[in-house]
């Protein structure tokens, strides 16, 4: 993806006229538009406003909500904290990689979806879930997480 210079001037201008420029609202803001920090846009930050490259790359290393890597156009978190884990979440694991082939940390090779696990999101009593696009589907079963990830498919071919 080609990253539009323009776009980021004005995101940074968005931002520069305040007396402590929040660096984070520019990163969330260049994350958003391309789902990830592209370098480039880093670079062109770091010259704006003058800050290090260093400074921005152990701000985006932080936050788990940045990514130094282009993810794909679904977002699929499978919680493995011990509830979910002792109610069958490594099988439900196995079955997102099938169907969606992709490895956890990894995005599919069509771009169309990045997988995580994540230890915790904090709604145990859901126990074995997956969070798609931000969307939170528990008590799953291998059957129902398959009709959900048909449902992902069917969505792609229209």
């Amino acid at each position: 993806m080609k990253v539009d210079l323009t776009k980021i001037d004005q995101m940074i201008d968005k931002y520069s006229s305040e007396e402590d420029v929040p660096y984070i609202s520019i990163l969330q803001d260049i994350n958003d538009e391309y789902r990830y920090l592209p370098e480039e846009a880093l670079h062109r930050v770091s010259k704006k406003l003058a800050v290090s490259m260093s400074q921005l790359y152990s701000l985006a290393t932080f936050y788990k909500c940045f990514s130094l890597v282009p993810k794909g156009k679904h977002e699929v978190q499978v919680c493995m904290g011990t509830a979910c884990h002792v109610r069958g979440a490594p099988r439900i694991l196995e079955k997102v990689c099938q169907g969606f082939k992709v490895s956890p940390g990894k995005t599919s090779e069509d771009g169309e979806f990045s997988l995580e696990t994540v230890n915790c999101v904090g709604a145990c009593a859901l126990g074995p879930l997956v969070v798609m696009d931000g969307k939170y589907h528990g008590k799953l079963t291998l059957n129902k997480i398959g009709k959900l990830m048909g449902g992902y498919h069917e969505k792609e071919d229209n």
